[in-house]
């Protein structure tokens, strides 16, 4: 099957004070109709630039695409004008952002918030969007749809405002769902509620999700697939089976480790990732990882690997200990 969307050889970067800030790195993925995938990684690994990317919704100036493309059902995005792209997000791509409080309108009632898109993609009347809009509500879990149409961000929980934000991103059925980290700021209960009712919205409508998180534990009974990002770069892809039970690259063993785990040993320490990651303004010509890395050879401070095959198939890593002569060099 081909895939929706494929990312090819993405470079973003931002104009600071500083210099250039090399936010993502050469980015490569690929998402397949239905199927859900996971971006993970640190805070300041390039998740949430790469999903704005796939949106544009990064000001430019100072973020700019060096290279690269990003092709959604045949179109290159980059390509497409802001008028030609206003009629892509909401109707083919929604998207669920992180905290649902910044993200929705406070003048505006969450009625109006759903409807809108509808009128403008769909060309429903009031009376039609209206109807549609309190469906939405009811499919996403949220009680008294009526009295809920008319009230304001503010008249909502925390979980109750991303129900709403998950209402209005499937409002027009799009073919690709993009999740920023939609559960960081609710508790663990909710968290839970919100991911199941994700996974039930894409088997019932076959909508394809992308997945962005720094928690692993969130995507085990979510996503299909998990690509691991570190200093702007993929460097590690797989099945969440291979991630989980046969990590490839250190970084990802690092985030295992540092999870706790139901099967773990009562007592047992977390093992942290000691350092910090790489300074973006100045990218290490080597491997990101290199510097916090416990089996760093010579050469990952000097070349940075590529990205090749790993263990089962479809798996992949970022690493020089994959090379042949790994065993070796140690």
């Amino acid at each position: 099957m081909d895939p929706i969307l494929r990312v090819n050889d993405l470079h973003v970067s931002f104009r600071a004070r500083g210099g250039e800030v090399q936010a993502v790195r050469g980015v490569d993925f690929e998402v397949r109709k239905g199927e859900a995938i996971a971006i993970v990684g640190e805070s300041g690994s390039g998740k949430s630039v790469t999903a704005q990317s796939v949106m544009r919704l990064l000001p430019t100036p100072p973020s700019f695409v060096k290279q690269g493309s990003i092709e959604f059902m045949g179109r290159n995005l980059l390509e497409l004008s802001e008028q030609e792209m206003e009629s892509v997000r909401g109707k083919d791509i929604g998207m669920i952002f992180q905290d649902p409080m910044t993200s929705l309108n406070p003048t505006m009632t969450i009625g109006h918030q759903i409807t809108e898109g509808l009128i403008k993609h769909q060309g429903m009347d009031r009376k039609a969007a209206r109807e549609r809009a309190l469906e939405l509500l009811r499919l996403v879990g949220i009680p008294n749809p009526d009295t809920r149409f008319g009230q304001y961000p503010h008249n909502f929980s925390g979980g109750m405002r991303q129900r709403a934000m998950i209402a209005i991103a499937l409002s027009c059925n799009p073919a690709l769902l993009i999740a920023d980290e939609p559960t960081t700021a609710l508790d663990v209960t909710i968290q839970a509620q919100i991911l199941r009712l994700m996974k039930d919205l894409q088997e019932k409508f076959g909508t394809s999700i992308i997945l962005i998180t720094h928690d692993l534990g969130v995507v085990a009974d979510m996503c299909d697939r998990v690509i691991v990002m570190y200093g702007g770069q993929v460097v590690e892809t797989g099945t969440k089976w291979d991630i989980f039970r046969n990590p490839q690259h250190p970084y990802t063993r690092g985030l295992l480790r540092s999870m706790p785990r139901l099967d773990q040993p009562k007592g047992e320490p977390l093992v942290p990732i000691h350092g910090t990651p790489p300074d973006l303004l100045a990218p290490p010509k080597g491997c990101a990882f290199c510097a916090r890395c416990d089996e760093a050879m010579q050469v990952c401070a000097e070349l940075d690997p590529e990205l090749k095959p790993v263990g089962e198939a479809g798996q992949t890593a970022k690493c020089w200990l994959h090379h042949p002569l790994a065993k070796e060099a140690q």
